[in-house]
């Protein structure tokens, strides 16, 4: 994340180098248009078909997500259930999606490796991180298009280009090892940290229904459980089969610790 902001920072001295006080207010101007946006969409992050989790109709679910909230060292998060066949998850700010097609194809404890993925995201505060990342991009881009459609510079131009290039590729690589992280997290918390396993093994068959579904309007506040199987060079996220390994091997890990004690 230090290296991100790092980056931020050098393309606005750039942009305040090359133009000065105009430059200034490009920067202040897009910053606050961003920030608006986003208080706007963040207010509206909740589309139709969302209803809260009631704990009478799944005391299950409920009370496992809070014992688990509570050992995270957490509050308890807001739990919705989205109706939609399609299965998928996501967080944000404090709040934990689920749609009922997880529901549908999945066991108890397998959602609740689910839930607890998505916990390890608020745990770690990535529902506040990733929305920085995502709109600090969106002011990389708008610096980089002023610096190559107004500056007469051919230094600012190719440095803005540059900066942007490394953005992306320390983007990618924190959302990637941020994902990692909230699997970790999920292992500490579930009573069978295999579940997480299974149920990841259950949902990559399940990626195609989801490929061209849009989950929300809200770029970036959703850390989401569905990952692409084949994994693009600047894919934000892990494949399923890089989780599973990793949950593997973490598990396995642990198991021969404690034989070893």
């Amino acid at each position: 994340m230090l290296m991100l902001g790092l980056i931020v920072l050098l393309q606005m001295l750039v942009i305040l180098r090359y133009f000065g006080r105009a430059g200034a207010e490009v920067i202040g101007g897009s910053i606050l248009a961003l920030t608006l946006v986003y208080l706007w969409i963040s207010t509206h992050s909740l589309k139709e078909g969302h209803i809260k989790l009631d704990q009478k109709e799944m005391p299950w679910l409920y009370e496992s997500i809070a014992r688990m909230a509570k050992k995270a060292g957490i509050r308890m998060p807001n739990v919705y259930l989205l109706d939609d066949y399609i299965p998928n998850a996501y967080s944000f700010r404090n709040s934990i999606v689920l749609s009922m097609g997880l529901f549908e194809v999945l066991e108890k404890d397998e959602i609740l490796g689910v839930a607890a993925h998505e916990l390890g995201h608020i745990k770690n505060r990535d529902t506040l991180l990733f929305p920085l990342v995502v709109y600090a991009r969106y002011l990389m881009i708008l610096l980089m298009a002023v610096a190559l459609l107004l500056s007469h510079s051919l230094f600012a131009k190719v440095i803005s280009i540059m900066f942007y290039a490394m953005y992306e590729i320390e983007r990618v690589n924190f959302f990637n090892d941020r994902e990692f992280q909230a699997d970790e997290t999920a292992l500490s918390l579930l009573d069978r940290p295999l579940s997480l396993k299974e149920a990841l093994e259950e949902l990559k068959y399940y990626e195609d229904l989801r490929a061209h579904v849009k989950e929300s309007a809200l770029p970036g506040i959703e850390p989401s459980i569905e990952r692409k199987q084949k994994k693009g060079i600047m894919d934000t996220h892990p494949t399923y089969d890089e989780r599973i390994l990793r949950i593997i091997f973490a598990v396995e890990g642990a198991s021969i610790r404690n034989i070893l004690k």
